[in-house]
């Protein structure tokens, strides 16, 4: 059975993420295919990697958030300024035929008009809009502007195929938030935003590539909604694929984790939650199968 398991959208929030995927790593289980979206990526290729126990659990998010603190508040030279270190700890393994296959998703801009706005002084202002058009559920700016593309490992589509060389890249691009990253994202020349916009959580997307069951991994309790806009809800099957989610019992807000507001506490307790959900999520399905 190929399984694929599909990270979401989250922020600071992605330490619950991440504590799901250790769950799973120390328990034995390993995906075919890892997929991630913005802020959950990087821990989502360490995963693909085996390798994230280099990340020393919370530690990784409590640096970061310091980091973003002395940035002066500033999250996408945070990113930049992260991902050298990540990608080189990485090396050639992600590559490699003995890792997960590893998808990240990005929203590439394919107008010229977007363009403009995306990659110039405006942008931060058509943030700000978009976040207003999410009280209408309202994408049809993403729709018209943007287009949905999966960067993978060993991809046979060579035009979206993740490399060492564009690696950084898109680790930088998916995370692309225009209301608050001031640093414009290009993947091989292509204008490019975060991959929220069109995709919160690639977990349609990797049914679509073949995958008997798909396990996404959200950080928000509730609902959970395949894009920033919350136009169309994450459905629990695609075709003869089933979606299952692992989930938060709690708000991690009501914890000290919200998307950029944390507390070291809150991140410890987050990170712990997730431990806890990626272990009873496995036990349930090993009841299941029984």
């Amino acid at each position: 059975m190929k399984i694929g398991i599909a990270c979401s959208a989250a922020g600071a929030k992605g330490v619950f993420v991440h504590g799901v995927l250790v769950a799973f790593a120390e328990a034995g289980f390993k995906a075919h295919i890892y997929g991630a979206a913005s802020s959950t990526a990087i821990v989502a290729a360490f995963a693909a990697t085996g390798q994230l126990g280099t990340l020393h659990g919370s530690a990784f998010w409590k640096e970061r958030h310091a980091r973003y603190v002395r940035n002066d508040y500033d999250m996408g030279k945070t990113i930049l300024e992260s991902i050298p270190g990540a990608a080189a700890s990485l090396g050639t393994k992600l590559f490699n035929s003995d890792s997960a296959a590893y998808a990240v998703a990005v929203s590439a801009v394919i107008t010229k008009e977007a363009e403009e706005l995306t990659q110039g002084p405006q942008a931060r202002r058509l943030g700000r809009q978009l976040i207003l058009s999410t009280r209408k559920r309202d994408k049809s700016w993403a729709e018209k502007n943007l287009e949905l593309r999966l960067y993978e490992t060993g991809s046979e589509d060579v035009q979206y195929r993740l490399t060492p060389q564009n690696l950084p890249e898109v680790l930088y691009a998916t995370t692309r938030l225009l209301h608050a990253w001031k640093t414009p994202a290009w993947v091989e020349g292509c204008p490019c935003v975060d991959a929220l916009y069109l995709c919160n959580c690639p977990a349609v997307e990797l049914a679509q590539r073949g995958c008997d069951k798909v396990i996404a991994i959200s950080p928000e309790e509730g609902q959970v909604y395949r894009d920033f806009f919350r136009a169309e809800e994450l459905p629990s099957s695609y075709g003869k694929t089933p979606i299952l989610t692992v989930q938060p019992f709690v708000d991690l807000a009501e914890i000290g984790v919200d998307h950029v507001n944390v507390t070291d506490k809150g991140l410890e307790k987050a990170y712990e939650l997730g431990l806890r959900a990626g272990t009873e999520f496995l036990q349930s399905e090993k009841t299941r199968e029984l």
